[in-house]
């Protein structure tokens, strides 16, 4: 029996993080898809917050663990994954403070711009989750998608700043995080930038199957929603 098990909702991004970087560390484990399952009473027994992907491993405190960047994290701890996660504090620091952009900056923008096209709920506080009337929704989520060009640019100048990475010259767990993350400007045909595509070519071929298989799921989602609206 495998000492890791994922349970997934496939056509999540975030979900596609922890999906890609357990392929990619080559590491053992098995995958439960818990769509429309993540509200029963055994997984909120378990997951008292419902989320995914969470992940069941024996030697964690309370048996699970979940948020993408965390079970990264405690994977590259716990199997010594340097390569993806720098012991060195400082090039540690740079590798934290870019999932924490991505997370607390980036995604939250990026859901704004695109889970109305995906069919997605947007969380609650949102405007586009609101009684707001049409137009208000509308210009929320524009003034998302016109923030986008900036947020990102932030990995060229700063995170980025030359390397083919953001962990240097292998790809980090901050880079899967953000590559995944990306996906869903498909939904919205974004106009990305040269050097923004480059880079992402670069984590999708550096990482190869491990990166395309659950890419897959995320496409095949997209596809699917856009070919409602035709």
């Amino acid at each position: 029996m495998s000492a890791i098990k994922l349970h997934v909702i496939k056509p999540s991004v975030n979900n596609m993080t922890a999906r890609v970087f357990v392929r990619a560390a080559k590491l053992d484990f098995t995958e439960d898809d818990v769509y429309g399952k993540t509200r029963t009473d055994d997984y909120l027994a378990r997951n008292p917050a419902h989320l995914t992907p969470m992940m069941e491993a024996a030697d964690l405190p309370k048996g699970v663990v979940w948020e993408s960047c965390a079970i990264m994290q405690y994977l590259c701890n716990k199997h010594h994954l340097d390569k993806f996660y720098p012991t060195e504090p400082e090039k540690r620091a740079m590798v934290d403070s870019a999932m924490f952009y991505i997370v607390g900056t980036v995604y939250p923008y990026l859901s704004r711009a695109t889970y109305g096209a995906l069919n997605f709920p947007l969380y609650a506080g949102e405007v586009g989750a609101s009684d707001a009337d049409a137009a208000a929704k509308d210009k929320a989520q524009k003034a998302a998608l016109a923030a986008m060009g900036e947020t990102l640019e932030v990995f060229r100048k700063f995170y980025l700043s030359g390397k083919t990475f953001i962990g240097g010259d292998h790809v980090s767990i901050a880079d899967i995080r953000l590559a995944a993350s990306l996906e869903f400007l498909h939904a919205i045909d974004y106009p990305v930038p040269g050097w923004l595509g480059t880079y992402w070519s670069a984590v999708k071929h550096a990482l190869g199957a491990a990166y395309a298989e659950p890419a897959k799921d995320v496409e095949g989602y997209i596809a699917y929603v856009k070919g409602l609206k035709k």
